[in-house]
């Protein structure tokens, strides 16, 4: 596969804008502390059902230095079945208010349907995660332009249901980043500020062990977007194929570093992660020894 052009760091946009006014700089790699408030989810599922729960675990991240606090009511792990928009929202809305009053710490909600972006943003979240890269709800683009909140765009071949079976490419990159250009000119037809939009080559989401090793080893290939880039490799099966342990999924600590740093080092902005205080540590120690170059 021939390379990309690569863009110098200065020319990726160093702010998220939130639509309160306030602004995450991109100055150095940012931690996206994960939530799922899930019986289901493939590490940490029925950990955090509870209110109580879920708002200690938020203030836990919180002070280990979580950037932004991503939360979620469904599962998207292979083979994982849609569950309605109001057993979604009886799942997050209560979080995402609780969590309103002790902290304004930005919150992403981790949602493919419109319904539960729409309240979760009048709850209090500041932007949206959206696994289906508005593929799911035709009301999503709508909102998200409305509401002026960042989104996260995600490629995923399939969805979680398929994702996984017998996934295949000609050029996995090359495949992504043809998806990229057509979702940022989607988003930008319906009304959403390109500046907005931050982009996920979704490891793990229809994509082999060489798919993903393919896409962590090529991340300077997605910054001709000019746009933030957010990986999630946390606690993901891939690193039991390269490592087998038969433990399980949150033993993954050591390989979730090891590839969120490679992720920040091929130029990856978010990083998004189980293990919020290991992580930070691991990338301040990575970025202080960047800069003493």
């Amino acid at each position: 596969m021939s390379k990309q052009i690569i863009v110098k760091q200065e020319e990726i946009k160093q702010v998220i804008q939130l639509a309160s006014g306030e602004q995450l700089s991109l100055s150095r790699p940012l931690v996206m502390g994960i939530l799922n408030a899930t019986p289901d989810s493939f590490s940490d599922g029925g950990q955090y059902n509870s209110v109580d729960q879920a708002v200690e675990r938020v203030l836990q991240m919180v002070t280990e230095l979580a950037d932004i606090i991503d939360i979620g009511g469904e599962s998207s792990r292979p083979g994982a079945e849609s569950i309605s928009s109001d057993d979604e929202l009886s799942r997050v809305i209560p979080i995402i208010k609780a969590v309103r009053k002790k902290t304004n710490i930005p919150i992403s909600i981790d949602t493919r349907k419109s319904e539960v972006a729409q309240q979760a943003i009048d709850a209090g979240a500041d932007m949206v995660n959206d696994i289906s890269a508005f593929r799911t709800s035709s009301d999503m683009a709508k909102i998200v332009a409305e509401t002026d909140v960042p989104i996260i765009l995600m490629h995923m071949l399939g969805t979680p249901q398929n994702m996984q079976s017998d996934p295949t490419y000609d050029s996995v990159n090359n495949e992504i980043i043809s998806f990229f250009g057509e979702r940022i000119q989607f988003a930008v037809s319906q009304g959403i500020d390109k500046s907005k939009l931050i982009l996920d080559p979704g490891i793990g989401f229809g994509k082999r062990l060489s798919d993903n090793l393919m896409i962590l080893s090529n991340i300077d290939n997605y910054r001709q977007f000019h746009l933030p880039i957010l990986i999630g490799t946390s606690r993901k099966s891939f690193i039991e194929m390269l490592n087998p342990s038969g433990k399980d999924a949150s033993s993954r600590v050591g390989g979730s570093i090891a590839s969120a740093l490679t992720a920040v080092a091929g130029g990856a902005n978010i990083v998004r992660a189980h293990d919020v205080s290991e992580t930070v540590e691991a990338l301040k120690i990575f970025q202080a020894v960047m800069e003493s170059k």
